[in-house]
């Protein structure tokens, strides 16, 4: 069983992606409920904290629901990161989570996130500095390297473990492929297969069902997967993988019931946490994803993207549940 610090996790724990406006804590609070082991806030600019910047002190949120959780920050200023891991210390995640993965343009270009795959001493300068801020376990996530011709994921899990990395979760592209492309997991197993690495590695990039978890949990040996992108409007993802892991067989499929619950509950807990205002604007993001592939639908998003009242949505979220009750998913 993987161990980050005094956190330990199942056998092969499946971990939700950090995502930039989509894992807050409305999202993760479905995704835990549905399966998830380990989930990161959305990344932090470590500068915005420092300025005391109100989105970037909102996204420090986390539930005791939700633990273990950890809190993901990013920076290319040593001083800056220092100081943002301090102020992380103090709302008490689980872990501290620093972002060398990061593909774009406007954070590459601050010398942050995958960025800094063009200079493993700064990257290691950066992360002695998150950990001498905080007394939490400090991991990393990054991607294999700038582009094909330099990738150099093997010295950097290497060095980040012998300062006191304690897991090194890779997205296996290059910071060139951006989110193009075929991901390649043979570069993180043999990162896991050095004799010199003892700390958890998991894998990261394209899991989007529960036969590829599988093929890739045992053609790859890794201690465990992060799932980002197919888990947005889809949460159940999490329990369907464990399922078919124990059982090698399929869960039924979320029923149209189950779809409407969980935006409901989306809906609400947005609200909650955002305010109604900008807790309805901020969800309309998610609806497609909740409800892809239904025939006929177009006219019931309209109206879920263009309503600008919680009761006109719970009203069109029920009128849907109605029209869609004998619903067959294929």
């Amino acid at each position: 069983m993987p161990k980050i610090g005094n956190i330990l996790l199942p056998d092969f724990p499946l971990l939700l992606a950090p995502m930039e406006d989509v894992s807050d804590p409305p999202f993760r609070r479905l995704c835990k409920l549905h399966g998830a082991d380990l989930m990161y806030s959305e990344f932090i600019s470590s500068e915005g904290l420092i300025r005391d910047a109100m989105k970037s002190k909102m996204k420090l949120d986390i539930f005791d629901y939700e633990r273990p959780v950890g809190i993901q920050i990013f920076g290319g200023d040593e001083e800056a990161m220092e100081m943002s891991s301090r102020i992380v210390d103090a709302v008490q995640p689980d872990l501290v989570d620093i972002n060398f993965g990061c593909p774009v343009k406007k954070v590459v270009c601050k010398g942050a996130g995958a960025g800094v795959l063009k200079d493993v001493d700064l990257m290691v300068r950066l992360t002695k500095a998150v950990i001498k801020g905080t007394n939490l376990p400090v991991t990393v996530k990054t991607r294999l390297g700038w582009d094909e011709s330099s990738i150099n994921i093997d010295e950097v899990a290497e060095r980040l473990q012998d300062i006191g990395v304690q897991a090194l979760t890779v997205h296996a592209r290059t910071r060139a492929q951006m989110y193009k492309g075929h991901s390649d997991w043979s570069h993180i197993a043999r990162v896991k297969n050095n004799p010199r690495i003892t700390m958890p590695i998991f894998g990261n990039g394209d899991i989007d069902s529960p036969e590829k978890a599988l093929e890739y949990k045992n053609k790859y040996g890794l201690d465990g997967m992060m799932i980002g992108r197919a888990a947005i409007g889809y949460p159940w993802i999490f329990n369907e993988i464990k399922h078919f892991f124990e059982t090698g067989e399929h869960l039924a499929q979320p029923t149209m019931q189950d779809r409407i619950e969980a935006a409901r509950n989306h809906l609400t807990w947005s609200m909650e946490w955002k305010g109604e205002r900008v807790g309805i604007v901020e969800m309309r993001r998610h609806y497609t994803n909740y409800f892809k592939g239904i025939s006929n639908f177009k006219e019931h998003r309209l109206k879920l993207v263009t309503l600008e009242s919680s009761e006109e949505l719970f009203k069109a979220l029920n009128e849907i549940q109605e029209v869609y009750a004998d619903y067959q998913f294929s």
